[in-house]
C-alpha cells in the first residue's frame, strides 16, 4: 500500500539527490577501534557504554539491509569485549539484520570476541586474528623498595584482600587463584567462539585456543575468518555499486576538555600516559 510519503517520494524522484531517493541499498557502518576498556582523557576507552549509540543508530538506520563493523582491536577488558558482542546479537536479533566484520591491523584476544558477533568476518591478508586466551601483567617492586631501604606499610582486613600485592613478595598460592580466574574466563571465551564459529573451526593441531595468533591468510584455513576481503569491494559485490554505504560516527568529542585545575591537569596527564603506555603494550603483543 502506498502512502503519502512514497508518493511525494515518487513525484520528487527526478529532483532529489540520488541518495535521498530511497531505492539504494543502505549498509550503516560502525568503526571500533583502539584497546577495550584502556583509556584516557585524550583517548576515549572502546567500552559498551562508548560505542552503544552508534550501534543502536546503525541497526535503527531504516531501509538498512545488514549492518558492517570495523574492528581494529589488540584485545583488552573481556567483560567490555563481551557486552559489546552481546549487545551486537541482541540488536541484530531484534532488528533481523544480519552483521559482517571487517577486520583492520587486528582482531585479537577481546578484539576477536567482538569480530564473533558477526554472521561473518572479513579481513585484510595481513590482519592479526586470533589470540583467544587470557593474560594478567604487572612487575614485582619488593626487591626494589628494600634496596631502597623503603618500609612497605600495608594493612587490610581479610587475609586475600592484598592478593598480588606488587610491593609484597609473590605467594604460590595467590598465583594459582590468579590461574584458576583466568582458566574460568579462558572457558567463556573458548566457548563463545565455538558458538559463534561452529564447524567453520579448525583445530587439528591443537593451537587455536592457546592464545596463539596468526594472519588472516592463516586463520582463513583455520576457520577463524570466512573471506579475505575489504570492506568497499564486499559491499559493492553484495549490494551493487550504488550501495549506500553510511559510517555512523561517534558523538563523543576527538578531545576532552581537561580540567582548569593544575592538579587535575597534571592527575588526567598521568593517567593518559599510562593508558597509552598500556595500550601500546597490547598493540605491541601483537607485533604492530
Amino acid at each position: 500500500m502506498s502512502t503519502p510519503l512514497h508518493a511525494l517520494r515518487r513525484a520528487l524522484a527526478p529532483v532529489l539527490p540520488e541518495r535521498l531517493r530511497g531505492d539504494r541499498p543502505v549498509v550503516p557502518v560502525v568503526r571500533l577501534q583502539g584497546a577495550i576498556g584502556v583509556g584516557g582523557p585524550l583517548r576515549p576507552a572502546l567500552t559498551l557504554a562508548g560505542c552503544a549509540p552508534q550501534l543502536e543508530r546503525a541497526f535503527g538506520t531504516p531501509g538498512a539491509r545488514e549492518v558492517a563493523i570495523i574492528v581494529n582491536s589488540p584485545g583488552g577488558s573481556p567483560v567490555q569485549a563481551h557486552l559489546i558482542h552481546r549487545r551486537i546479537r541482541q540488536l541484530a536479533a531484534e532488528k533481523e539484520l544480519g552483521v559482517t566484520v571487517f577486520v583492520e591491523d587486528a582482531a585479537a584476544s577481546g578484539g576477536y570476541m567482538i569480530a564473533c558477533a558477526g554472521d561473518e568476518i572479513v579481513a585484510d591478508p595481513s590482519s592479526i586474528v586470533g589470540s583467544i586466551g587470557v593474560v594478567s601483567a604487572g612487575f614485582g617492586f619488593d626487591r626494589a623498595i628494600e634496596r631502597l631501604g623503603v618500609d612497605r606499610r600495608l594493612h587490610a582486613s581479610g587475609a586475600n584482600k592484598a592478593i598480588l600485592d606488587p610491593f609484597s613478595p609473590e605467594k604460590p598460592e595467590d598465583v594459582e587463584r590468579l590461574k584458576d580466574i583466568q582458566r574460568e574466563v579462558h572457558e567463556h571465551f573458548i566457548a563463545l567462539v565455538k558458538e559463534r564459529r561452529g564447524a567453520a573451526l579448525d583445530d587439528a593441531d591443537g593451537e587455536l585456543f592457546s592464545g596463539a595468533f596468526w594472519t588472516a591468510s592463516t586463520g582463513l584455513g583455520l576457520g577463524l575468518v570466512d573471506r579475505i576481503g575489504d570492506l568497499r569491494a564486499t559491499l559493492k559485490e553484495r549490494w551493487g555499486e550504488k550501495v549506500d554505504i553510511r559510517l555512523i560516527a561517534s558523538r563523543q568529542p576527538l578531545l576532552r576538555r581537561l580540567s582548569g585545575r593544575g592538579d587535575g591537569v597534571g592527575a588526567e596527564l598521568a593517567g593518559e600516559a599510562l593508558a597509552a603506555l598500556e595500550s601500546r603494550a597490547l598493540w605491541s603483543r601483537l607485533g604492530l
